[in-house]
């Protein structure tokens, strides 16, 4: 009978939908593991105290907060990517991609129908189990689709992993500059106050003319404003590394180093700076698993273009005073009006869009990986000409003026000038030197990897 021939069915169906389940972790373990072989820092999927600004128990033992040692680059990726509410809000997609792909491998629940009728002394029951056939015929498909937009999502949250991580390198990079350039801000104001002081006296002993004095007072006043413009972009580069770790309260009380990191002896050498992109960049690999889902997705619309509806189930009828009748009831709907077309031709302007945004993914992935490696190594060519080729020079220039000077072959006024030549020369320095980590870190971050200076022609 038909009947019987559903229930092993069913039961197949429901053993399949059984293998679907939703891991504890969400999927999210192989994120993690994916991001942290291209960040070199491991995110973490957190339950406890989340959205209530507590810290991870795993973050609170870090020498930064347990010693207060200094803050550096890749501990501070390594709080953001575990602390940072946004972040954690975007792990959870996951989670609710894999609870769509095992629903999706689950086939809906069998419907009971009971009917009873009653009147002129006889009494009709009717019961009946209905099972809508289309899904099951199309859950192995729907499953396969679900499966391709998991995999999607696992990338776009790998993307956004790599995006905060950039955000986090570069603040911290911007902050540690910062306090970097207030530090030595302060020290040529306070070299300033002394020339200003000098100039003065000789002034009062008709040693210096007053326009020298107002250049000296002028310099120092400069110096005054350079610092509380320092003071400015310092606190508001913290503030901004800040909230890229989720931090507040005391913990935001965090120290920072004194200086950037030194300069890599050689910058990294990349001979194919597009292929990396196109392999490595998660938003290439993104949008080609938004195509294939499309794809599939047109494959089911075509699947059920005319049968959009199909339910078949187990029908039981009882009269008062008849025998028992059993039977199968068949629903289906009829394409006189909508023919499907319509939901064909959407899924196929739909594909049509993902390719060409694969291409534009592609093209931009290309650029931004050429114009990436030009601003790294300018970046790195410029603070080497500071560190190697004018700071030397100046140093070599000061060291001859206060030569002179001490000669009686220089005045004063030459000794505060090349003071004021060395200050600029250094914060250009500093400057150079912000600029280049800013271009490794970007850099790191177009190309989906990280960079190795000693490694030549490939990146790690």
């Amino acid at each position: 009978m038909p009947q019987v021939r559903l229930l092993p069915a069913a039961a197949a169906l429901a053993l399949l939908a059984g293998c679907a389940t939703v891991t504890p972790d969400g999927g999210f373990d192989d994120v993690a593991a994916t991001t942290q072989d291209r960040t070199g820092v491991t995110p973490q999927l957190t339950r406890d105290g989340a959205g209530q600004g507590a810290l991870p128990p795993s973050l609170r033992a870090l020498p930064v907060f347990a010693a207060g040692a200094p803050l550096d680059m890749d501990t501070a990726v390594r709080i953001a990517l575990v602390n940072h509410p946004g972040l954690q809000a975007a792990y959870w997609n996951v989670g609710i991609a894999q609870a769509d792909l095992a629903q999706a491998a689950r086939p809906r629940n069998p419907s009971f129908d009971f009917k009873r009728l009653a009147g002129g002394g006889a009494l009709e029951i009717e019961r009946g189990i209905t099972f809508d056939l289309v899904g099951m015929l199309t859950a192995p498909l729907a499953a396969r689709m679900e499966a391709r937009r998991f995999e999607q999502v696992k990338r776009e949250v790998g993307a956004a992993i790599e995006r905060h991580a950039l955000e986090t390198r570069t603040a911290w990079i911007e902050a540690v500059a910062g306090r970097q350039a207030l530090d030595y801000a302060r020290r040529v104001q306070a070299a300033s106050e002394a020339g200003a002081e000098l100039a003065g006296r000789m002034a009062r002993a008709g040693n210096t003319n007053q326009l020298e004095l107002a250049r000296e007072q002028l310099f120092h006043a400069q110096a005054a404003s350079d610092v509380a413009r320092a003071a400015r972009r310092a606190t508001a580069a913290r503030e901004r590394l800040t909230r890229a770790l989720g931090l507040w309260g005391k913990d935001a009380g965090y120290a920072l180093p004194d200086h950037l990191p030194d300069l890599p002896a050689a910058p990294a050498e990349l001979a194919d700076v597009e292929r990396i992109a196109l392999e490595q960049r998660l938003d290439v690999q993104a949008a080609k698993a938004e195509a294939s889902a499309t794809a599939t997705d047109l494959g089911l619309t075509r699947t059920t273009r005319f049968i959009d509806v199909l339910d078949a189930g187990y029908a039981d009828k009882s009269d008062t005073g008849a025998p028992r009748q059993h039977g199968y009831t068949l629903s289906l709907e009829l394409p006189l009006f909508d023919w499907g077309g319509a939901r064909v031709a959407r899924a196929e302007a739909t594909y049509m869009q993902a390719v060409n945004r694969v291409a534009l993914t592609a093209v931009t992935a290309r650029s931004e990986a050429r114009e990436g490696y030009l601003a790294y190594r300018n970046a790195y060519d410029v603070a080497r000409h500071y560190r190697d080729t004018i700071i030397p020079l100046r140093r070599k220039i000061g060291h001859e003026v206060l030569l002179r000077y001490n000669g009686m072959l220089a005045s004063p006024q030459d000794l505060l000038a090349d003071a004021r030549a060395q200050a600029e020369a250094v914060g250009a320095y500093i400057e150079a030197l912000d600029a280049f980590w800013t271009a490794h870190a970007a850099l790191e971050a177009t190309l989906g990897t990280r960079l190795n200076p000693q490694n030549k022609d490939k990146a790690e």
